[in-house]
């Protein structure tokens, strides 16, 4: 998906250049001697040299690597992190790919992080999963969003399970669901059980649930579904309408769909693109 080469010059455009240089002298030099040991200095040396405060602020989004890291908010420090882990994978894969996990395991939270949010850029984003799979039980919130939130990853690698995990701890985390890629794409008819008889304990105790957590419910709509669409659609909350409507208008399901056509001021909205999942917040 991303060239290591677009890493590279991005570095050297935005990274001071003596940092850099030093930097490449220690890739060329692993390429040579395969240690594991210089690999872990490197690695540890890297915040001395660039600066993991500043957001970068790019002339030009052309790669699909300098998109993602614009869209992420990268530093300096972030992307020479990223540089040398995707350079040492891409020199030998079978050896440095244990070494690049030795180092996730002992990594603080601003490495993790960064290791999360960057994994999709890595030569062999798959042999990490276990480290993405992980970050779903933290309660550390900035954890939790690197590899839940605008990240393609868990869409591409988690299985089912997995998916529907992240997915419920970032309701019940109250994190902005908007924010999790290919949502429609991952619907499963598990997921949308569970959505359903999470939002009946919420409603037994009186709390409310946030109506993008219904999305991935659509295609899944049975008897007892069908009745929480009536709930969503005769709310006295007119974004919970527009959730249950959103639910029918795109459910194929004739049951659904008829309860939809009760609603036709609801049903028009939608028709005529004025209400879709990503506006459904500005009411």
């Amino acid at each position: 998906m991303h060239n290591r080469q677009d890493i590279q010059n991005i570095l050297i455009q935005y990274g001071p250049a003596e940092s850099v240089a030093w930097l490449m002298g220690k890739t060329e030099k692993l390429a040579l001697e395969k240690s594991s040991k210089d690999l872990f200095m490197a690695y540890s040396l890297i915040n001395m040299k660039f600066d993991g405060v500043e957001s970068l602020v790019f002339k030009s989004q052309k790669s699909k690597s300098a998109h993602y890291f614009s869209e992420h908010k990268a530093n300096v420090l972030e992307i020479a992190r990223i540089f040398l882990l995707s350079e040492v994978l891409s020199q030998d894969l079978d050896f440095f790919t244990p070494k690049v996990a030795n180092i996730i395991q002992v990594a603080d939270t601003g490495e993790l992080k960064t290791f999360l949010k960057y994994l999709i850029l890595l030569p062999n984003p798959e042999a990490y999963k276990n480290a993405a799979v992980e970050a779903l039980r933290t309660n550390i919130a900035t954890v939790f969003d690197a590899i839940s939130m605008n990240n393609p990853y868990p869409a591409e690698y988690f299985n089912d399970q997995q998916w529907n995990q992240m997915y419920l701890k970032a309701a019940f985390m109250e994190r902005d669901l908007s924010r999790i890629e290919s949502v429609d794409q991952r619907a499963n008819e598990d997921l949308a059980r569970i959505i359903s008889d999470y939002a009946h304990e919420r409603w037994a105790a009186g709390r409310k649930i946030n109506p993008l957590f219904w999305r991935p419910v659509s295609k899944f709509l049975n008897e007892q579904l069908l009745g929480d669409m009536k709930t969503l659609l005769n709310s006295d909350d007119v974004v919970e309408n527009l959730a249950g409507a959103l639910c029918c208008y795109y459910s194929e399901n004739e049951k659904a769909l008829a309860l939809l056509n009760g609603k036709p001021e609801l049903k028009h909205k939608i028709a005529d693109g004025h209400t879709t999942w990503n506006t459904i917040k500005q009411h």
